[in-house]
């Protein structure tokens, strides 16, 4: 079976490739947006102890500092912080912590921000309930996750929607490297089921087209992904560069994977 390059988790978008930072301005111009919306609905404030779990670039670990000011404080943390060191600061911490596996400490947080991190981690429901016990009775969470099985292409429903074989296969690669690709609709019951109160939901869907910013993140995912899929023989490697190319195509019409905001309060 074909390698795969991992951080020693079993996470394969590792920030090490090259792609990593394609893939973080894509994150960023997609959703930072609503991100910071739902943190400010939070009432994110002067004087917030705040803990964003896996950074990635920085860009809402910088937000939030600059939201709690000088008497509030951020600790940020990764599996791999190559992005995060210039953004320490007097009010902003960086770590380098495996939420899996590493501790955290009890009660300590007012709010606790994760994107795209827990459908990753094979510990997860050992991970929710150590995020939860980080938070201070009254503090907050939010958790953005995706939900990649509910909204694939159906040419049959819109045929103008593109599968591509090669999208086909990457998802079937990260689930079987233990992504859960279903996590983010599953969210809402989990911290209503782990006694969180004025739990609340929205979720975000885009119809990408070719040469979108959307495409330009898939693209970076496919081309980290490229070796392993054909070694795996999950796509040949000429269906690879037949689907590759088509993401240029401004014809091109895929639904992006539904990102889920969930945030809910412990009591």
């Amino acid at each position: 079976m074909g390698s795969v390059q991992t951080d020693g988790t079993g996470y394969v978008l590792v920030n090490s490739g090259k792609e990593a930072r394609t893939r973080f301005a894509a994150l960023s111009t997609i959703y930072d947006r609503g991100t910071v919306r739902h943190l400010e609905d939070l009432g994110v404030g002067s004087g917030w102890h705040c803990l964003e779990i896996g950074g990635g670039s920085g860009t809402i670990a910088k937000w939030l500092a600059e939201r709690v000011g000088s008497t509030g404080h951020v600790l940020t943390t990764d599996l791999d912080t190559r992005f995060l060191g210039p953004l320490k600061g007097p009010n902003l911490a960086v770590c380098r912590h495996n939420i899996g596996t590493d501790p955290l400490p009890e009660s300590a947080f007012d709010l606790i921000h994760t994107r795209l991190v827990l459908i990753h981690v094979p510990e997860r429901d050992a991970a929710l309930a150590r995020i939860i016990s980080s938070l201070k009775p009254g503090g907050w969470l939010l958790m953005e996750e995706y939900d990649s099985c509910s909204m694939l292409p159906d040419p049959v429903a819109n045929p103008a929607e593109t599968v591509l074989e090669t999208h086909l296969a990457m998802l079937r690669l990260l689930e079987d490297n233990g992504v859960n690709r279903r996590y983010g609709r599953l969210l809402p019951g989990l911290l209503r089921a782990r006694g969180l109160s004025s739990v609340g939901t929205e979720a975000q869907l885009f119809m990408w087209q070719g040469g979108s910013v959307g495409i330009a993140m898939m693209r970076a995912n496919l081309e980290q992904l490229r070796e392993t899929m054909i070694e795996r023989n999950y796509i040949t490697r000429q269906e690879f560069d037949r689907d590759l190319a088509q993401l240029d195509d401004p014809n091109l019409l895929m639904p992006s994977s539904i990102l889920w905001s969930v945030w809910g309060r412990r009591s």
